[in-house]
């Protein structure tokens, strides 16, 4: 299941606050602020979706995180490689490594990454 761009947008700033009320995802949200309802119906949403969950302390509820944040990336990038790459990481990195207009430091970060990867996964 997929968060829209709203509670996807709300779901950040929980992952970075990890526990929140809701005035404090209001607060961190920048001017103009959404509407109080907007956000009680996104959390309703991100609820029913089981995305996060709630602590009841009297009638207000702190929210907090189910799914962690590099776990949901991870399935939306893994869903992106499947749908738009036939299910190659290899075609997707040159996609990526092409058409994307990384410097060169970049790309030798990025070879760092993968040859780190490749010594962990020769142990």
């Amino acid at each position: 299941m997929q968060l829209s761009k709203a509670e996807e947008q709300l779901m950040k700033y929980l992952w970075k606050l990890e526990k929140a009320f809701m005035k404090d995802l209001l607060d961190a949200f920048p001017e103009p602020k959404p509407a109080t309802t907007t956000v009680a119906t996104l959390l309703k949403r991100m609820t029913d979706k089981g995305f996060i969950d709630y602590t009841l302390y009297g009638k207000s509820r702190e929210y907090y995180p189910l799914v962690k944040k590099t776990e949901y990336f991870s399935k939306h990038v893994n869903g992106l490689i499947k749908n738009f790459f036939n299910d190659s990481a290899s075609q997707f990195a040159s996609f990526f490594t092409s058409e994307t207009n990384l410097s060169t430091s970049e790309l030798e970060e990025l070879k760092k990454i993968v040859d780190q990867e490749l010594l962990k996964k020769q142990k």
